[in-house]
């Protein structure tokens, strides 16, 4: 089976970046679930928004991303089973080509580099399943999808979902 697999927000958690940031700038703490069904910019008061949007071109911000947790121990096991590819946009932000590459070798060097497809839009992708936290990527997919779960899609229907790492394994393991 050809797995590919997104990194932000499903391996990579760019949402509590947007939250850690702007505590940062502003001082005002926010909470992934005081968000649901929206895009952190739309949660900040609209004076906020453009300083939010820009958090993604800051240097830096791709390299210093948490893992979402249990993704490296249920990938290492798809690894072993499966051909298993990390697929994502990388083009729109000048910086997160090479910070995706070194966040990949050091928290998932078990994916080569071979396996890594940084591109700019992912449906010119052709296997068995994608996992995505974007509808927009899911939708042109022909092979089986699943949208993990992240705040920003938590009122997206029409997609088998995922809430975490262990429903992964439960699905493909």
């Amino acid at each position: 089976m050809t797995i590919f697999v997104d990194m932000d927000e499903v391996i990579a958690d760019t949402y509590q970046a947007h939250l850690d940031i702007y505590y940062n700038d502003y001082g005002i703490l926010h909470k992934k679930e005081d968000c649901s069904g929206r895009d952190f910019w739309q949660c900040v008061p609209e004076a906020h928004q453009k300083s939010v949007k820009a958090h993604a071109w800051q240097v830096g911000y791709f390299r210093d991303l948490k893992v979402i947790p249990d993704s490296q121990e249920v990938l290492s096991k798809l690894v072993e089973r499966h051909e298993v590819y990390i697929a994502s946009a990388a083009m729109q932000f000048p910086n997160s080509l090479l910070e995706k590459s070194d966040w990949l070798d050091e928290f998932f060097p078990f994916i080569p580099w071979q396996n890594r497809i940084l591109c700019g839009d992912k449906h010119i992708l052709k296997g068995d399943v994608l996992i995505d936290d974007r509808s927009y990527n899911l939708k042109n997919f022909d092979g089986r999808t699943i949208l993990f779960t992240s705040p920003h899609n938590t009122k997206t229907n029409g997609f088998e979902r995922a809430d975490s790492w262990s429903d992964i394994a439960k699905k493909l393991l």
